[in-house]
């Protein structure tokens, strides 16, 4: 009988904290990265779904994603409700941690996924339609994605072999695609791209992608469901591609605009976190700082094709979630090493072959051509159901004041502060 490890299921527990720390770290990014009459409206699309999709995650989340496999498709129903989800462990996922911790631990990566996605349609959709799009999404794109990839299914080590450490496919590539439909569903805020709709506080955008960074170490470390030597050489692979993708994004911006900007650094450094996470337990250091400074140079490149193409991604979840992921997770088919993680594969460099490499775009591609078309049915019928996008005059007047009878920010009277 397998032995629970105390270090294992303390690791990840500590890890599934840091990874739910990570989305009011996305609260904060986002939330700086807006207007202020929209502040409070962007950090609610994090904390809204940090509410419900725990709430689905208990109910029927986690055994869709890592019930027992049903055809490689989907998970059974033995968990609903986390029936039978305690201390035993589950044996073919995590064989040294409880069941429970190893539920709680995903849970968090449920919980940020759809979150990611809010800062496509920032600032023009409603909260009521916000939270029936996570609820549906959370269920038909995220659970039987991450039943493909990490839960036995036909996109894994069962299956066609793709690598995904920590979700490149589950949750950046997935969010990305989802939040190009979502563009598109939503169409352009009002007045984009001729207005000016500049971050109106980049000390939060600092502050969030600082958390961001820290918990990260949790999102790919963790995903180790181990506290040995995996879990430190993603800690490390984590650490170092945020590293080289600040340089990545900071040297064009510095060659095309003459300056480097605190915003393009820190979106930078998010980049370079985005393309490590599938590949931090398959390559070698030096690997990862190739890999994050490759992310934020492509990434910056990525992020001025909505305005050529015309699709308004507010805080360029596209640019940088999607096409990060997809970065990683092609890189990763180039560099995976088996000296790296024995349970993974060679990839190009050391194989001389492009059998990973095309495992890899075969997961890209399937995950994309999933993601987007439902993605697409359920933002319909959301907005069929109780409607997405805020009238024109709630968009001038903002979300804060609109969806929750708030403002971000009191500024006290003058007049009144100085009689008292």
């Amino acid at each position: 009988m397998t032995q629970i490890s105390s270090g294992d299921t303390a690791w990840v527990l500590a890890s599934a904290a840091l990874v739910m720390f990570m989305t009011p770290g996305l609260a904060f990014f986002y939330g700086g990265l807006v207007r202020a009459k929209n502040v409070l409206g962007t950090i609610m699309y994090s904390f809204g779904a940090l509410a419900v999709v725990t709430v689905l995650w208990v109910l029927l989340g986690h055994t869709l994603a890592f019930g027992p496999d049903a055809g490689g498709i989907i998970g059974t129903l033995k968990y609903v409700g986390f029936n039978h989800v305690g201390a035993s462990p589950l044996k073919d996922l995590a064989p040294t941690i409880p069941h429970s911790a190893f539920a709680i631990y995903q849970m968090m990566f449920a919980v940020i996924t759809p979150a990611l996605i809010s800062g496509v349609f920032a600032e023009r959709m409603k909260f009521s339609g916000y939270l029936l799009f996570v609820a549906l999404w959370s269920l038909v794109v995220y659970a039987p994605i991450a039943h493909w990839v990490w839960g036995l299914g036909f996109l894994g080590p069962r299956g066609l072999g793709a690598l995904d450490f920590a979700g490149g496919t589950v949750v950046h590539i997935s969010a990305g695609a989802s939040g190009l439909a979502a563009a598109l569903v939503l169409g352009r805020r009002k007045g984009w791209p001729h207005e000016s709709m500049s971050p109106h506080n980049v000390p939060f955008v600092v502050l969030g992608a600082s958390i961001l960074w820290f918990g990260w170490f949790g999102f790919n470390a963790g995903s180790a469901l181990s506290s040995g030597g995996l879990a430190s050489g993603a800690f490390t692979a984590t650490h170092l591609a945020a590293a080289a993708a600040v340089f990545g994004w900071i040297v064009p911006e510095w060659i095309m605009r003459k300056r480097a900007t605190t915003v393009g650094a820190v979106t930078g450094a998010v980049a370079g976190l985005v393309a490590i996470t599938p590949a931090s337990g398959f390559v070698r250091p030096w690997a990862a700082l190739v890999i994050g400074f490759a992310a934020g140079a492509v990434c910056y490149f990525a992020v001025g094709l909505k305005h050529r193409l015309g699709y308004d991604d507010a805080l360029d979840v596209v640019g940088v979630h999607f096409v990060g992921g997809v970065v990683g997770a092609l890189l990763t088919g180039v560099f995976a090493s088996l000296a790296a993680n024995p349970a993974g594969a060679d990839g190009l460099l050391y194989s001389g072959s492009l059998d990973q490499l095309a495992k890899q775009a075969a997961a890209i591609l399937i995950t994309i051509a999933w993601s987007f078309p439902v993605s697409f049915g359920v933002l319909k019928l959301a907005d069929a159901v109780v409607g997405l996008r805020v009238s024109e005059e709630d968009e001038s007047i903002g979300l804060d004041l609109t969806q929750h009878g708030e403002a971000g920010y009191a500024f006290a009277d003058h007049g009144a502060s100085m009689s008292a």
